[in-house]
């Protein structure tokens, strides 16, 4: 084993369900203490994060990842106990091996080679590691955010380990994220008899002209790096279980996926607006589970196309699509931000796996990185 996978393998091992750390960031925070890091353990709620730099000049660099993992779901559909990290046919398999453990692995070794090297670099590295990023996502990195805000800790690079890759190692690099808003509507009607609904008002009835008008509306164009923003309805309840009763509301969960052309703010007027014009009695709650993020190609999008393209030959593509990450919040720093990571094909299911040959490929890449914009 590499010294790569050697240390993913030991971080699979321990059974980091969110948003249990299992040990895994006392593991990294050694290996970092031995090079020189500063360490700062930052423990909100119940959640364990820490913050770690080397060096205390500009610009700063950023790694940024969880050592928390999803549950296994059925232990038995798996081919190897999900924590019980195994090698085959050039695989590693385990819980966590993809997202993000491997990445993890890769950020320390790449650190410790390119510190052997360059034990004064141009600039700083920093850490920023929580154990909440797959769960509810309030006590990990945005309240790590907050704490270099308040103690005004300026980000110039970060790279998030997600896994970004497709079907290459390093053929897409996430530059951006889009926002995600989602909204809890009922529609107000009158509960009645089916057989006299001139003594009731039908919320279902009611509400179908409406939904279908918001499925209908073209919110924009989406731009050069974001597509057009995504309505989706994602669940309908209404109705007692009768089939005489005419029920006496309808609940909608509705979500936007949007981009930066757009604001929570506006979509919600919109919203609001077009129900409205339907003259619903309605009761609306949003909740914003992230604002859109862009970093536009500049330095450190180059320095890690460069390093994808030296490593293994691949040209990579910039993309903005998928779910949310903590690149959200660590955007608000102001810096320039990107994930790169292994392949996604297998995170979150059974048999979540990794290519040993990939995990040595993404260290060498970070390390590149890190000499492109700090040596």
């Amino acid at each position: 084993m590499s010294p790569t996978q050697q240390l993913a393998i030991d971080l699979i091992a321990r059974a980091s369900v969110t948003p249990d750390d299992a040990g895994c960031q006392a593991l990294l925070g050694k290996r970092l203490d031995r090079l020189g890091f500063k360490n700062t353990p930052l423990r909100f709620g119940d959640v364990d994060n820490f913050w770690a730099v080397y060096g205390d000049q500009a610009p700063l660099f950023v790694f940024a990842g969880h050592t928390d993992v999803v549950p296994t779901g059925e232990v038995d559909e798996w081919r190897f106990p999900p924590f019980e990290p195994t090698c085959d046919k050039g695989l590693l398999y385990g819980r966590g091996a993809a997202d993000m453990k491997g990445s993890l692995a890769a950020m320390v070794t790449a650190c410790e080679r390119f510190l052997a090297k360059c034990p004064r670099p141009v600039g700083s590295i920093a850490f920023l590691i929580t154990s909440d990023e797959e769960g509810p996502a309030v006590d990990g990195s945005v309240r790590v955010v907050d704490y270099l805000l308040e103690n005004h800790v300026s980000v110039d690079y970060c790279l998030v380990g997600e896994p970004s890759s497709t079907k290459q190692l390093g053929d897409t690099i996430k530059n951006g994220r889009r926002g995600s808003l989602n909204g809890t509507l009922i529609i107000h009607g009158t509960q009645g008899h089916v057989a006299y609904p001139h003594l009731a008002d039908n919320p279902i009835h009611k509400a179908l002209q409406a939904l279908d008008s918001l499925c209908k509306t073209h919110w924009d164009d989406g731009n050069d790096f974001f597509p057009p923003t995504s309505f989706q309805i994602s669940n309908i309840q209404s109705g007692t279980g009768a089939t005489n009763v005419i029920p006496m509301s309808l609940k909608a969960l509705i979500n936007f996926r949007y981009s930066t052309e757009q604001t929570a703010e506006g979509l919600q007027q919109q919203v609001e607006a077009l129900l409205n014009d339907h003259q619903l009695s309605f009761t609306l709650d949003w909740n914003l589970s992230g604002e859109p993020f862009l970093t536009e190609p500049g330095a450190l999008t180059a320095a890690c196309a460069q390093a994808i393209q030296n490593t293994n030959g691949v040209v990579t593509q910039l993309s903005t699509s998928g779910g949310t990450s903590d690149g959200r919040f660590i955007a608000k720093t102001g810096c320039q931000i990107v994930e790169l990571g292994p392949l996604n094909a297998t995170i979150h299911q059974v048999d979540e796996c990794v290519s040993l040959q990939d995990l040595d490929d993404l260290s060498v890449i970070y390390e590149q990185v890190l000499e492109a914009l700090l040596s």
